[in-house]
């Protein structure tokens, strides 16, 4: 297939290109800087510059690539501005739906979060609920892809490995370092970012819907907390006494669907923390 994957420069975009071309994809990646088309064409993608505000820009990426497919990877937080991100949950995916509309693209697979489900102590699958407060600009995300007669919504876990906040490099930066460590809730789920790239390639095949996208063993803050900071050369911080409770996430439906997850636990995945070159960027 042909496929316009929307932020080719991110830390999953990184890991996509390459993932995409192997399984046989020729890929047109978008970055809104030229600056990173070196990347891009190191793993043997078509670099294109895409404003996703701007719809001179967004009509050229999607000219230039003649998708089959596009894949939605775009984010703004490498400045951690959850207004800005929200904002291109929103309006960017928006855009980009119209714009597949328009030139008669009927498959897109988009990035959202697993952590949208209300907490409990059972593994939440893709029919649960949103949580009554939902992180902004999911819901609509996942409304908008699901528009298109093969839109796909991948709910990941928590990332860490090359490119996020929860490399290598967060040892580098007292405020990455900061967000690394930062549990969000009592029980979380992680996901490496290579098993996501992963997901996102198989999910070109699946159905219409909403799919986990998580390792194997959900975790407890003080479970996983000490054994990343291990990694990172440091101690853990207090856990916060206010946290919410959070949930446990299932990956059933996704490894139904073929997909095998190269580490199946974070006990693993952190302690092999970058699983390769470390790459400039971060993600959540």
């Amino acid at each position: 297939m042909r496929i316009l994957l929307a932020g080719g420069a991110g830390a999953i975009g990184r890991q996509l290109t390459p993932a995409l071309v192997a399984a046989g994809h020729a890929v047109w990646a978008t970055s809104r800087s030229a600056g990173k088309a070196g990347v891009i064409e190191a793993g043997g993608g078509h670099p294109l510059v895409m404003d996703v505000y701007a719809p001179d820009s967004v009509e050229d990426a999607f000219g230039a690539a003649r998708p089959d497919a596009v894949i939605h990877q775009l984010t703004d937080l490498s400045d951690y501005d959850l207004a800005a991100n929200s904002r291109i949950r929103i309006e960017g995916t928006s855009i980009l739906v119209d714009a597949a509309k328009r030139h008669g693209v009927q498959r897109m697979v988009a990035q959202s979060i697993s952590w949208v489900v209300p907490d409990g102590d059972t593994l939440a699958t893709e029919s649960e609920p949103f949580r009554k407060v939902v992180t902004p600009g999911v819901g609509e995300l996942e409304s908008a892809v699901l528009e298109l007669p093969e839109g796909v919504v991948l709910r990941f876990g928590q990332f860490y490995g090359p490119g996020t906040w929860r490399s290598s490099r967060a040892a580098g930066s007292a405020a990455t370092l900061q967000r690394a460590l930062a549990p969000m809730a009592e029980v979380g789920s992680f996901v490496q970012v290579a098993d996501a790239a992963a997901a996102t390639v198989l999910a070109l095949g699946w159905p219409r819907g909403v799919v986990n996208i998580v390792d194997d063993d959900p975790a407890r803050a003080e479970e996983w907390m000490p054994v990343l900071a291990a990694s990172l050369g440091t101690t853990p911080p207090p856990i916060p006494a206010d946290l919410p409770h959070g949930r446990a996430v299932s990956n059933a439906l996704a490894r139904q669907r073929g997909w095998t997850p190269r580490f199946p636990s974070w006990r693993e995945g952190f302690t092999a923390l970058d699983g390769g070159v470390v790459v400039e960027g971060a993600s959540r």
